[in-house]
């Protein structure tokens, strides 16, 4: 990964990194008001031989910084610590966790050796400081005199007395909330990168093309508002999902453009929930704007969604037609914006079996002669065959991936569901792309693309009505 994509990262879940940032603060911030304030007491001992000649005390010297390591080590001993809390009164449970309060350390190159005490009582750590440096002032003394004699080599010289500070010197909140947002951030930054490398979905139009082996037609602007105005004509005009699906509109134009007659396309996906029968009916509004001659047909006879969405009676449609009841005519109804629209009518309970019948092929052979453009909403291609039934008898399939759900893995099966019947991919949709800064319009008449300068007449419907350029 270049720099750049560590960029990109940030930028897509910039909100989860400051929510980690977040909890390691509010960590910190409970662990800090909640711990016992430690005071800290430090007393020092000098460690010196008494020899006569500056040879001698070379040497001495020498001697005394060898040893001085060994009682700094006597200092965690629980020979020290029974003396100590003896002198403190103190009970055994308070003995045994002396060594954990005391702390010996020896100043490099010296002999001097430093011994710190900590304690919530401020008085307390300066006693245990105090009482820790002349026990072993005594125990070294003891320990270095020779069997017989009353004088040791070595001498241990208290040189400081145990310290008094009553400013604790544990929490320290400026240092663990330092700490807090710099691990968060880390923290933060590491589940971000793991997560995007992870994630399977398809977000970018690579990904797409690469996964559904065909080009990226649109890409719909995700609109919170859709699921209340989920049709383009309740829109502004230059609103940016309005936008999109007419970019859609002019990609959809260029594929297919030797074919004489009518263009039968199927619009899919691979699992419920990815925007297809919206997009149909966008589609198939937006197309007749332009004059042409456009049906939908829904062909979703499992959950049907369309007809609602239209605002359509479902009474009668596609399957009564099918089955011979109603003609087709009868069946085709006219929608206020110049769609045809062939609703599904009954849920029967053989779909596969009606959508791949003969009565299907002459129905789709007859709309084509009908019409410029038929566009079937068809269910999921995974869950169920009926997509891949119905593309077989067309022009080809339009496979609708939602930004961020749609796994590659299911957008790649659902293509090879259409290629197993013979049914061709003839481009993609990513639906609900998150809006991005600057992906705004430019002004009025500029949106995805540039308005022309020249006036353009508008053009007549099949119906006579005046459809938008």
């Amino acid at each position: 990964m270049e720099l750049r994509d560590y960029w990109r990262i940030v930028q897509r879940r910039w909100m989860f990194i400051l929510a980690t940032i977040a909890v390691c603060l509010g960590i910190a911030a409970l662990f800090t008001l909640n711990a016992t304030p430690q005071y800290s007491s430090t007393a020092r001992l000098f460690v010196s031989t008494s020899q006569s000649d500056t040879s001698q005390a070379y040497q001495g010297n020498l001697f005394a910084t060898q040893r001085v390591s060994s009682y700094a080590d006597l200092v965690g001993g629980r020979e020290l610590a029974e003396v100590v809390g003896q002198r403190l009164d103190l009970d055994e449970d308070q003995i045994s966790e002396l060594p954990d309060r005391v702390a010996a350390s020896v100043v490099p190159e010296t002999v001097i050796l430093s011994i710190t005490a900590t304690d919530p009582d401020a008085r307390a750590a300066q006693s245990l400081a105090q009482a820790y440096v002349e026990e072993l002032q005594d125990l070294i003394r003891e320990l270095e005199t020779p069997s017989g004699e009353s004088r040791a080599p070595v001498k241990a010289t208290v040189v400081d007395d145990a310290s008094f500070n009553d400013n604790p010197v544990s929490p320290q909140p400026v240092r663990n909330y330092g700490l807090a947002g710099v691990l968060g951030l880390l923290l933060g930054l590491g589940i971000a990168v793991l997560r995007e490398v992870l994630d399977n979905t398809v977000k970018t139009t690579e990904h797409a093309t690469a996964a559904g082996k065909a080009p990226v037609l649109g890409s719909i602007t995700f609109d919170g508002q859709a699921p209340k105005r989920p049709l383009v004509t309740s829109l502004e005009p230059h609103a940016p999902r309005v936008e999109a699906f007419r970019v859609l509109r002019t990609n959809m134009q260029f594929v297919d453009v030797d074919q004489a007659g009518g263009r039968v396309y199927v619009v899919s996906s691979s699992v419920p929930g990815e925007g297809k029968t919206t997009t149909s009916a966008n589609l198939a509004l937006t197309m007749a704007q332009t004059g042409q001659k456009v049906v939908v047909v829904e062909a979703d006879l499992r959950r049907p969604r369309l007809a609602l969405a239209l605002g359509v009676d479902n009474t009668i449609g596609l399957t009564t037609v099918l089955v011979g009841k109603v003609s087709l005519d009868d069946a085709l109804q006219d929608h206020d914006s110049g769609v045809t629209v062939l609703p599904s009518g009954a849920v029967p309970p053989n779909p596969s079996e009606l959508l791949q019948s003969h009565a299907m092929e002459e129905l789709l052979a007859d709309l084509r002669s009908r019409f410029d453009l038929v566009i079937i909403d068809a269910p999921p291609l995974l869950p169920v065959t009926d997509a891949a039934l119905i593309a077989a008898q067309a022009d080809g399939a339009l496979l609708i991936a939602r930004h961020g759900k749609t796994t590659r893995d299911q957008l790649a099966h659902a293509v090879d569901r259409l290629e197993a019947v013979g049914a061709r991919t003839v481009g993609l949709v990513l639906n609900m792309v998150p809006r991005r800064k600057g992906m705004g319009s430019y002004g009025y008449g500029y949106g995805y693309g540039y308005a022309p300068d020249v006036e353009v007449q508008p053009k007549k419907g099949r119906r006579g009505r005046t459809a938008e350029a």
